[in-house]
């Protein structure tokens, strides 16, 4: 059996009270609460642990799947649905093309094209938006690092490279102050990326699948909220998954649990770690708030800002701005600036930590106080007000890759259990695709058919590998993810 052993560094089980996101200001009717049958079922032919953009991806990607549309899937969640990491992010998508080799790259801006066409084909209110990113390096060193992987990718893949463009002191059209930036070493801007309310992705997602049922028969999908899986045991066929509200078997069952997965998984607790992370929603100063007496403008870019106030690399912070309201009765509402980061003035800067149910004080001052001096906004650096501060819990992976794939015995697990799982803060460009390769190697697909990088695969051998890295505390104190 596998459980909460108290090992170091091992995660324990969500908060029941977490900070009020942003994101969940508008929550779902249909999901809150929501439990598809009154009792848990005894059996299912797939388990989902987590509800988030990879657990979300995954039951879908299993509806969509010849082999797996029409299989009993029962989703399992702690809290309310997508209440975790997706729920609580930053709001962008946003591939990171220059600083990963190609192959990630690549598959990171298949990630991000093919959540744009799904919003645009079904057409989900989720506040998509198309723009470009924005790389801020305060830092001459840090700039000049990453100038040299911008260079580097375009004799490698110039296609990808073709998406990156290197702005410098000098550089015009746009510049370092079109760009709000004057005080920046440089910047390297990308032409694929997202801004987008995340939570409603993921709900409409969730309320597809439900409203799919045929109510006439037993649901194919079966959403359990408010039961936290407390742990796993192997039987001879199948996999027992241990809730308060009594246990359930299946042959298959798919942790997509990010930073808590070595609360299941104790193997994992040097491979994932949680790290908390601190965001805020930012009432936007008159300079970047459209009106019709004025021609300000809102952002244009999606923003990570790296070096600002002495934080290493790994520290960065990141900045979109909400739509606004176009329509007469709420014009010029929303713009929300949802900035997140600060996180060098944590408390341990939140490394190992996975309560999210209170906020850093010294970090959600910094994100008030220190936007306006990162960015030009034409408001004499003043502080800004919050609206909403929350905290939320990345999954730090020990080689800033995700795990996929089928976890062996060694490492507590078995035929039938699988993870997708330690995203590092980057799961939306990410989570998706990696998703569907897990259902298609649950689904008996071999490793080298499915669309994954080689860098994601689980394997013992990998596993070795990250062991000897240094661990992820260190490296996020060097700056070396």
């Amino acid at each position: 059996m596998t459980a909460t052993d108290g090992i170091p560094g091992q995660a324990g089980l969500p908060t029941p009270n977490s900070t009020k996101s942003f994101w969940h200001s508008e929550p779902s009717k249909i999901l809150l609460g929501h439990r598809t049958t009154e009792k848990l079922p005894s059996s299912a032919d797939v388990v989902i642990i987590g509800s988030g953009i990879a657990g979300a991806s995954a039951a879908h990607w299993l509806r969509e799947h010849r082999e797996g549309k029409g299989l009993n899937v029962v989703m399992l969640e702690a809290r309310e649905a997508c209440w975790g990491a997706t729920g609580r992010n930053g709001g962008h998508c946003q591939p990171l093309v220059y600083a990963s080799p190609p192959e990630v790259g690549a598959f990171e801006v298949r990630n991000y094209e093919d959540i744009k066409s799904f919003v645009a084909e079904n057409d989900i209110q989720c506040d998509w938006r198309s723009l470009s990113s924005c790389h801020s390096y305060m830092s001459e060193d840090q700039f000049e690092q990453a100038a040299k992987l911008a260079e580097a990718l375009k004799v490698l893949d110039s296609k990808l490279g073709d998406l990156v463009t290197i702005i410098t002191k000098n550089s015009t059209n746009p510049s370092l102050s079109d760009l709000r930036i004057p005080t920046a070493a440089g910047a390297i801007t990308t032409s694929k990326a997202a801004s987008l309310w995340p939570y409603k992705l993921v709900s409409w997602i969730l309320e597809d699948l439900v409203s799919k049922n045929d109510s006439t028969n037993s649901p194919i999908f079966n959403l359990q909220t408010s039961t936290p899986v407390t742990s796993l045991q192997k039987s001879s066929s199948a996999w027992i998954i241990h809730t308060p509200r009594g246990q359930i078997s299946t042959p298959k069952a798919l942790l997509t649990t990010n930073a808590y997965t070595s609360h299941l998984l104790p193997s994992f607790s040097d491979l994932i770690v949680p790290v908390r992370g601190e965001m805020s929603s930012l009432l936007p100063p008159f300079s970047v708030s459209p009106s019709i007496e004025s021609s300000n403008k809102p952002l244009e870019y999606s923003y990570s800002i790296m070096g600002h106030a002495g934080q290493n690399i790994n520290r960065d912070d990141y900045l979109v701005q909400r739509p606004f309201s176009t329509t007469s009765s709420q014009y010029g509402s929303g713009g929300e600036l949802m900035f997140g980061g600060g996180r060098q003035y944590a408390a341990q800067a939140g490394m190992g930590v996975f309560d999210d149910s209170s906020i850093d004080p010294p970090a959600a001052d910094y994100l008030r106080r220190e936007l306006p001096r990162a960015l030009n906004l034409h408001n004499n650096q003043e502080e800004l007000k919050s609206t909403y501060e929350w905290s939320g819990i990345m999954g730090f992976s020990r080689d800033n890759s995700p795990w996929v794939g089928n976890v062996s015995e060694k490492l507590g697990g078995g035929d039938g259990l699988y993870v997708c799982a330690g995203f590092t803060g980057h799961g939306m460009p990410t989570a998706r695709l990696s998703a569907k390769a897990v259902v298609g190697l649950m689904m008996g697909e071999e490793v080298d058919s499915v669309d994954l990088p080689g860098r994601y695969v689980l394997s013992e051998e990998r596993v070795d590998k990250a062991r000897i890295l240094d661990v992820v505390k260190a490296a996020d104190e060097m700056g070396h993810f």
